[in-house]
């Protein structure tokens, strides 16, 4: 398998760049800033992807599909949703390119060119607000519950595999409604159902909360957050979702006769997580091994490698082997029976501990003899001897214990990380020295938010929704606080 991982400490970074790499998630493109997500990293986000859009379906929502390309008119609609991306689009100017006449290759044929440009979809608030207009007449039409599955574009400069690359694949969520309660209450249960997905299958912890005013999506009324914890100390986004009010219904004039048919502006929601969960379920595990997977969301849950010397062995171990397999299957469980015989047993262990596989299973004659397996778990590396006629069961119980290990493991090291501090010496030590969530408390002011964040690069990540208030004095200013806010440096 090559050389070993950078540790964690030695250059944390560094092991998660090649991680990523050498565990065959994803690999940097010949497109600067866009990458190339494989096989097995492509397996643990269509198992996200299931899942997520099992759980959209069940509270109503529905899929569409919505233009890759927006024209610039558009964007320009909604003057704070522009000033928020202007830097980050691509533009389509051309529609055909011609062979140079000096023969020097292709280029772009200039008479070509495009009556209004087009932009590549950072995010589809606009195409979809100009379409919802279409759809929208009476409050019978509402509300609008609709998802769409998709890649965007945000140009990046500096980017690192799933975490901030140029283009990323998502899901967005864009829904209209006859009342403010209403949408505001569709904002607030999505926040809940990707809380809900990062800790029951990617075994990460979040905190819930709302964004301050200069951290909201551009062109929302509130924006509703979760925020995870890394291994090193540093806070990730893990999924948004936004109350846009009225902002985007007036901008693209979607109105709708009430019941006493009154023509009112519509009320709007979006939501969306992306590809950069991939990026936080490596953070929040893996270990100087490699990956460390949760059950829920690992391609492969158990591995059997087999252990023999010629072909006749490898046969007797294939045939015990093979009920056990079906047997799994039938359980829910994914499984891969290894009997490549170009790779030796010791480089298939490494491999799959690389990989992440909770359970590997190994086999040999010994195992064949005396009816057993030797059982191995990932999630912490011990090792034991089961009889076959246990083994199935055994896997079940294992699978629910390293899903729960894993989440509690995180949620000690964030239980761990979260200091609440009362002065801003004592704020720019513990961030500078500890790292983690800082919970302290702040003026509200955009001018105190950005000294801290100018002198110690540390943002205020979240207003937590699940915390008291708590009276106190801004940690800068000296002025009344009604409640802590959790600041953390982060990716």
């Amino acid at each position: 398998m090559g050389k070993k991982l950078t540790s964690r400490s030695e250059d944390y970074s560094k092991w998660y760049n090649e991680l990523v790499v050498k565990s065959d998630l994803a690999e940097n493109s010949g497109v600067r800033g866009c990458m190339v997500i494989k096989p097995y990293g492509y397996a643990i986000w269509e198992k996200m992807q299931a899942q997520l859009d099992k759980m959209f379906k069940e509270t109503g929502h529905e899929n569409a599909y919505f233009p890759l390309f927006i024209p610039k008119s558009y964007l320009s609609k909604e003057a704070s949703h522009v000033e928020g991306f202007a830097k980050e689009c691509a533009v389509v100017t051309h529609y055909r390119l011609k062979n140079a006449e000096d023969g020097s290759g292709i280029i772009v044929d200039e008479d070509a060119k495009l009556e209004e440009e087009l932009i590549v979809r950072p995010t589809s608030e606009t195409i979809i607000w100009d379409t919802y207009r279409r759809w929208v007449q009476s409050y019978r039409d509402l509300p609008i519950l609709v998802n769409q599955w998709a890649n965007v574009v945000r140009w990046e400069m500096r980017t690192r595999l799933f975490l901030r690359t140029a283009e990323f694949l998502w899901q967005e969520g864009h829904t209209a409604h006859a009342t403010r309660q209403e949408a505001v209450e569709e904002a607030e249960q999505m926040m809940r159902i990707y809380a809900e997905f990062a800790e029951n299958y990617m075994g990460v912890p979040v905190i819930k909360g709302t964004k301050t005013e200069s951290e909201r999506f551009a062109g929302a009324e509130e924006t509703y957050c979760i925020e995870a914890l890394m291994q090193d100390g540093k806070a990730l986004q893990a999924g948004t979702s936004h109350f846009l009010g009225q902002n985007f219904a007036k901008a693209f004039d979607v109105k709708f006769a009430n019941k006493e048919g009154k023509q009112e502006y519509v009320w709007a929601t979006s939501w969306g997580v992306s590809t950069r969960l991939m990026g936080a379920l490596v953070m929040t595990h893996s270990d100087d091994n490699g990956l460390v997977l949760p059950p829920n969301l690992a391609p492969i849950q158990v591995v059997i490698v087999p252990i023999y010397k010629g072909m006749d062995q490898l046969d007797a171990i294939a045939e015990k082997v093979e009920p056990l397999v079906k047997e799994l299957r039938s359980k829910g469980i994914s499984v891969k029976f290894d009997k490549r015989d170009t790779h030796k047993p010791g480089f298939k262990f490494n491999e799959y501990e690389l990989k992440g596989v909770p359970v590997r299973l190994a086999i040999g004659q010994r195992d064949l003899d005396n009816g057993t397996y030797e059982v191995a778990r990932r999630d912490t590396l011990q090792k034991e001897t089961i009889q076959a006629s246990d083994v199935a069961n055994k896997i079940e119980t294992l699978l629910v214990e390293i899903q729960e290990n894993i989440f509690k493991k995180a949620l000690d090291y964030r239980e761990s990380h979260i200091t609440a501090v009362d002065s801003y010496d004592e704020f720019k030590k513990i961030i500078e020295e500890k790292g983690g969530f800082v919970s302290a408390h702040w003026d509200g002011s955009k001018e105190t938010e950005d000294k801290i964040k100018e002198e110690t690069k540390a943002t205020i990540r979240c207003i937590p929704l699940d915390t008291e208030k708590e009276e106190g004095k801004c940690i800068v200013t000296g002025k009344l606080s009604t409640q802590r806010v959790l600041f953390a440096k982060a990716y």
